[in-house]
């Protein structure tokens, strides 16, 4: 595979995730401009639109907000695609060497993540006040806890649940936040898998966690720093001036102000319809850290967490520095490129250090603490991740002999794009409406169309009546196509058991992937072995 360039100068101008386009295909390599722009040009490139519609223009199209999920389009020029995984052929590790011992349904894929027994090793998540988290929620937790996986409750949802009771600035009940952690348990078997609430500078201040503990009673609180589709604070839609009203009296930012009078005569005359709600950037310090996490660990959850994004060496050396030092149960680290609501799509393409990149200064901090025998965090990755060949060479990639440092992936987009597919094709099922190639190839009902439906009824028997088609869609993706998937990768490769994998079941493809990772190239690998074993 030849070094790839950046050639993302045609989207500069016309991006599909803001809904633009320019006229004629040579864009300027520069500018991303039409080598000639004429006046009368029906299209909407970036400049068009951003000058009819402004701030609008920097976000995936606002009529989406709600049903859609967002990603850059950017080729960061390293990717899971630029290693290959090696297989094997004499060996069987973590099963008896016997052919009909060793066949990929005896793989175990099982993880723990902080102490947290996983079944395939996802979390999903954070799903926070965004409208889409909201919207597919059911789907989004029965279906995690059907697989066996972990379920993040992102930032803000007890600031935005309107019928939250405030007491003395701190929330003392969330029909929201009750409805998503009791969605998760309805079918959690109590071991494997569980649901995270995360907190942020917002929720710290409304005691969201002292809530989710005493009132609740769950059982992991992840503090959030950041995450790798934006350097700011969550950003949501909101479709009502009242509720944009009630946003800003909780101190959240809201643009424009929904009290302004001619905003609100801006509003009524339907020049825009959506206000955009800001949370503050948290700004943390080591003392305010390390006394936080003592303070919280006193309130009682089993374990604690940490989310942060994609910020520069330092950031990852600090953040790895602190988790160590408050002895943090598990530690996600978001690469850039995606996110589940409405991220500005310059900052998605053009700001942070993207999965793979991002990986290697994790292992590197990570390698760091353990020569210096102090604790290190179970590890996460998240960015991007759709497929378990991804999940292979991330886990891989971070054992250097002592097991992997990455216990699992987080995945965003992807469950959400199988819970709202889901919901779309039962939707059309039940209206008649179902594509006609689809319909005669797998089925005109979800009885029949999703393929895991016998297993679940099986198991679940009278129970299965209460599982939401969209649940059996996300159990099937991250279950019947991830999860075996990996099975199947990992005896390829002749590994057993998930901590075993390690960078040697990895060859690069380019010198890029091999200078920013250390795994070897392709012609580089084993490179005296021929001789060693033939002479």
């Amino acid at each position: 595979m030849t070094e790839r360039v950046h050639p993302n100068s045609s989207y500069l101008n016309g991006k599909s995730t803001t809904g633009t386009q320019t006229r004629v295909k040579d864009t300027s390599p520069t500018s991303g401009m039409c080598p000639i722009c004429i006046r009368d040009c029906p299209f909407l490139c970036e400049i068009s639109l951003s000058s009819f519609r402004g701030r609008e223009a920097i976000y995936p199209e606002p009529v989406q907000f709600g049903d859609s999920t967002a990603g850059a389009l950017k080729d960061f020029g390293l990717d899971w695609s630029h290693f290959n995984i090696q297989a094997g052929l004499f060996e069987a590790h973590g099963v008896e060497p016997n052919s009909d011992v060793a066949i990929f349904p005896n793989v175990n894929i099982e993880t723990k993540v902080g102490g947290v027994p996983l079944k395939v090793p996802i979390l999903t998540g954070a799903f926070g006040s965004t409208e889409v988290g909201r919207k597919y929620w059911e789907g989004l937790a029965i279906g995690a806890a059907l697989s066996g996986a972990i379920v993040t409750v992102g930032e803000n949802v007890c600031g935005m649940d309107v019928e939250s009771k405030i007491e003395n600035n701190k929330v003392t009940h969330s029909a929201e936040l009750k409805r998503r952690v009791d969605l998760f348990r309805k079918f959690w078997d109590g071991k494997y898998g569980d649901v995270v609430v995360q907190t942020n500078v917002e929720d710290q201040r409304l005691g969201v966690d002292v809530y989710a503990i005493s009132k609740l009673e769950v059982n992991i609180i992840e503090r959030k720093w950041g995450q790798g589709a934006k350097a700011i604070g969550g950003e949501v839609r909101i479709r009502d001036i009242e509720k944009a009203k009630l946003l800003k009296k909780r101190g959240y930012i809201v643009i424009p102000d929904p009290e302004d009078p001619t905003v609100q005569q801006a509003w009524k005359d339907g020049v825009f319809k959506s206000f955009e709600r800001h949370s503050r950037v948290g700004i943390p310090t080591e003392k305010g850290f390390l006394d936080d996490i003592d303070w919280l660990r006193k309130q009682g959850p089993k374990h604690i967490f940490l989310k942060t994004g994609a910020y520069k060496p330092s950031a990852v050396a600090w953040t790895m520095k602190l988790a160590s030092e408050a002895k943090i149960d598990a530690v996600t680290f978001d690469g850039a490129g995606g996110g589940t609501g409405m991220s500005p799509v310059p900052m998605m393409d053009e700001m942070s250090i993207p999965t793979v990149y991002l990986e290697a200064l994790v292992l590197k901090c990570a390698q760091i603490l353990k020569k210096k025998g102090r604790h290190v965090p179970d590890l996460v990755i998240a960015g991007g991740f759709i497929s378990e060949t991804q999940i292979f060479k991330a886990i891989a990639m971070s054992n250097f002999g002592e097991g992997p440092f990455i216990k699992a992936v987080l995945m965003a987009r992807s469950p959400l794009t199988a819970v709202m597919k889901s919901n779309y094709f039962r939707q059309l099922a039940q209206e008649g409406r179902l594509p006609k190639t689809f319909a005669d190839r797998y089925g005109a009902t979800p009885e029949k169309f999703f393929i895991a439906a016998p297993e679940l009824k099986a198991k679940y028997g009278e129970r299965f009546k209460e599982i939401p088609w969209e649940a059996v869609g996300l159990y099937t993706y991250l279950t019947d196509r991830v999860g075996l998937g990996l099975m199947q990768l990992m005896a390829g490769a002749r590994k057993w058991k998930l901590n075993l994998l390690d960078r040697n079941d990895l060859m690069a493809l380019t010198e890029r992937a091999s200078r920013v990772t250390g795994i070897p190239l392709a012609e580089d690998v084993e490179k005296d072995a021929i001789e060693r074993i033939l002479d």
